[in-house]
């Protein structure tokens, strides 16, 4: 019975399914924020959102069956469960605003989609290159803001007035969010602010920011080649099953 349930929960069809009512869900949830569709199709919403939350409990239980303890050791596993347990909080009275936690079963997505799930898996591979990354971002943004609330808080009090407004007007221009406009403001009191506001560019935007995005593509071609060594020996194990399976053939008498 435990072999038989196995084969249906790993099957691509299975995953497939359980996929389009992943989708499914997350438009309900979607839907459901619109007032006059909660007013006239209400109770399909309702019945339709419990009905995706019995589906991925009934999903879980049949991996816990199948797994028992090996459940556990698999991450996504225990992130599809955080997932749906959330949908069992309780939401009556002041908890009422977790209600509003239901549509992160939509990220079950990730754990169903092998490609996303490599995506992810590169992410989190990525994080400890670029922790010094952050670190040389945030020691850049607190030297400049420190520079730019002693060069222009005065006269431009709204962006350099103190250290945490710096702070946050600094991170508006390596966003790119009209960083020429602030520059042009500030430039009419002190036109050699251009100086200031290129240079800061030039390194974040250009040089750090760029940092993140090679650690990243690197982390997923790492993920990539881990993956095509792992299909390649799996394709090796294959031909050394068919060639014994040959050997064996031969040997038995007919």
């Amino acid at each position: 019975m435990r072999e038989r349930v196995r084969r249906v929960i790993e099957s691509p069809r299975f995953q497939q399914t359980i996929t389009v009512v992943i989708l499914i869900n997350a438009a309900t949830l979607g839907v459901e924020t619109s007032a006059g569709a909660v007013a006239r199709y209400g109770t399909v919403l309702h019945v339709a959102d419990h009905a995706a939350l019995y589906v991925f409990v009934a999903e879980i239980l049949a991996k816990v069956y199948v797994y028992r303890w090996r459940f556990l050791r698999d991450p996504w596993n225990v992130f599809d469960t955080l997932i749906i347990g959330v949908s069992f909080l309780p939401t009556a009275g002041g908890l009422s605003v977790l209600r509003a936690l239901r549509v992160l079963r939509a990220l079950r997505l990730i754990s169903v989609v092998p490609s996303l799930r490599r995506v992810v898996s590169a992410l989190l591979t990525a994080i400890p290159g670029m922790t010094s990354i952050v670190v040389l971002l945030g020691l850049v943004l607190y030297v400049a803001a420190v520079m730019g609330t002693k060069l222009y808080g005065a006269s431009a009090p709204e962006y350099f007035g103190d250290l945490p407004t710096s702070l946050f007007t600094l991170f508006q221009v390596m966003t790119g969010d009209g960083w020429s406009d602030i520059n042009r403001e500030v430039m009419d009191t002190h036109p050699s602010a251009w100086v200031y506001f290129v240079v800061f560019v030039l390194v974040c935007t250009f040089v750090v920011l760029n940092l993140f995005i090679a650690v990243v593509v690197s982390a997923m071609e790492e993920e990539a080649r881990d993956d095509r060594s792992t299909l390649a020996e799996v394709a090796a194990l294959r031909e050394e099953i068919r060639a014994l399976r040959e050997g064996l053939s031969e040997r038995v008498p007919s």
